[in-house]
């Protein structure tokens, strides 16, 4: 006989089955990024101060340790000596990371869990970094943390949103420079290094001195204007080498759409790697002495270097006439926004001339000159005359922002002449942008010149009539709107010197510097008795001084 289905389970079953019911899993919360973060900026690492965020580390250790129970006893303490790779150990770091991790994905909630393995994975990136021996994994993990930071950042609160942000950004510059050393990176050197912390900018500038030392190595003269000049110093080779470098990344393709700031901040280390050239350049010619051929290819170099670097600063300071010109010629919204004023376009252009002059001066003071030294003396005196017509422009818009009709009219048509005479001159020169800038400033010279002219007649016409009304208004009674006297003069009269409420009037408490004052000078006594008036002999009175036998007998 078969058994009922509807039969009770015993009491040995259900405890056996509530013995085996799994117990839920209690899950933490913890803000790994911010309180990582606030731990940082708080103990020294705002500062860079790796040595007080240590101590603060093994501080908060120790207080877990004595909370916990987990202290060690008095065992003897044994001193440790620093070594290099003590110092740049991070592998005891990943551990304790990968261990946190480890226990945040069983005990934390997810957004934690994340969190803990984005912090993980970006110090096992930073030791591969550190060893320098696996960038490829060093990317890889660098770039988990970059996918895990992008994810968490579009969720939360505002301000973890921004802590994601920052430290995209910072993980974003090590993957660059991962992928420029396995060699899948468009970016350039200099843009590597903008945006760098401390250790990159540190390991990237020795990688780019060890590569410039290597095609140092292979440079042996330096070329300018159809001359060579050998060069000898390998210190000399390396800056010239950053300083091309530096010009070829400016000029590449990728700069079109590059800030102005950021081209001028290579523009300053263009200068400083050239000065660098210059300075031992000039300690060769010192130690030269007497050697002839050496101190001639020195000079030579030394002069060509300069001239490279006058002809930089030219760049330079047309990069800025561009950046004035573009906020001069914007129609501005914004009331705090800083207008460019027509002077300072005025003393730009004084720099670029005194700069063309410097330039063709330089190149033209050698003796023999050739073909393409004269062509450049050529060019830059043309660019001279371009530059003058510029500053005249300018210089006659600052007139006209001053109300002088008539100086402006005048220097704007010296500006079109001008501007003719080089745009003549630049007739069979291939550079077509400048022609096009020589056109353009003629014709605003003939616009702004009838402009002026016109603006000058309307004045002069308005003259007479202002100048009667000016009259009519006169009148030889007494003003009714006389003003009332000071405060400080009326003290015994209640009268307001504050003025009515609808007034602009300034309020007359005190005139202000005070007035000048009548002030009786001294009498002058003429003493006519004095030289007629006898005074006593009063020599018996005075003391007698003791004198010595030979003052008595010399008298």
């Amino acid at each position: 006989m078969s058994k009922p289905t509807d039969q009770q389970p015993s009491d040995m079953e259900v405890d056996s089955s509530a013995s085996t019911e799994e117990k839920p899993v209690i899950r933490f919360s913890i803000n790994v990024l911010e309180l990582m973060r606030d731990a940082q900026m708080q103990h020294g690492l705002r500062q860079s101060d790796y040595t007080r965020y240590r101590r603060y580390c093994s501080a908060r250790l120790r207080r877990l340790y004595k909370s916990l129970k987990f202290l060690h006893g008095r065992g003897k303490y044994t001193r440790r000596n620093i070594t290099e790779s003590t110092v740049t150990d991070v592998r005891k770091a990943v551990k304790w990371a990968s261990l946190f991790s480890q226990l945040c994905s069983v005990k934390g909630d997810s957004r934690t869990s994340l969190e803990a393995e984005a912090y993980a994975s970006y110090m096992k990136g930073a030791l591969f970094f550190e060893q320098d021996k696996n960038i490829e994994a060093a990317m890889i993990n660098f770039k988990n943390t970059r996918a895990i930071y992008e994810e968490l950042g579009k969720y939360g609160s505002i301000e973890n949103q921004l802590l994601c942000r920052q430290r995209i950004e910072e993980v974003e510059p090590m993957i660059d420079f991962c992928s420029h050393k396995l060699g899948g990176s468009s970016l350039q050197a200099h843009e590597l290094l903008d945006t760098a912390n401390d250790l990159l900018k540190a390991k990237m500038e020795a990688v780019l001195s060890e590569t410039r030392s290597q095609q140092a190595a292979s440079m042996t003269e330096f070329n300018w204007l159809g001359r060579r000049f050998p060069i000898t110093n390998a210190k000399t080779r390396v800056s010239i080498l950053k300083a091309q470098q530096l010009e070829r990344d400016l000029n590449g393709a990728a700069t079109e759409s590059v800030a102005a700031d950021k081209k001028l901040a290579i523009f300053d280390k263009i200068f400083s790697a050239y000065h660098d050239a210059r300075s031992c350049i000039r300690s060769d010619l010192v130690s030269a002495g007497n050697a002839e051929d050496i101190r001639d290819d020195l000079n030579g170099l030394d002069k060509a270097v300069s001239a490279v670097l006058g002809l930089r600063t030219i760049e330079r300071n047309q990069l800025l006439v561009s950046i004035a010109k573009s906020k001069f010629t914007k129609h501005r919204d914004e009331k705090n926004e800083r207008i460019t004023k027509p002077e300072e376009l005025v003393r730009l252009y004084d720099l670029l001339i005194q700069n063309t002059t410097d330039l063709t001066d330089l190149v033209s003071s050698g003796r023999n000159k050739n073909e393409e030294e004269n062509s450049f003396i050529h060019e830059y005196e043309l660019k001279g005359l371009f530059f003058r017509a510029e500053r005249c422009f300018f210089l006659a818009k600052s007139y006209s922002s001053a109300g002088k009709r008539a100086e402006a009219y005048a220097l704007f048509c010296h500006a079109r002449t001008l501007a003719d005479s080089a745009l003549q001159q630049f007739a069979h020169n291939a550079d077509k942008a400048i022609i096009q800038d020589l056109k353009s400033l003629s014709d605003n010279c003939r616009s702004n010149s009838c402009i002026e002219h016109a603006t000058g007649i309307m004045e002069a016409e308005n003259v007479p009539s202002k100048l009667s009304k000016g009259v009519s208004t006169m009148s030889l009674a007494d003003d009714k709107t006389k003003e009332s006297k000071y405060l400080l003069d009326m003290l015994e009269s209640y009268e307001s010197a504050i003025g009515e409420a609808n007034t602009k009037a300034p309020c007359r408490i005190v005139q202000f510097p005070p007035p000048f004052q009548a002030v009786p000078c001294n009498p002058i006594v003429l003493d006519m008795a004095y030289n007629a008036v006898e005074f006593p002999n009063l020599e018996n009175r005075m003391k007698k001084e003791k004198k010595g036998l030979l003052s008595r007998f010399w008298g």
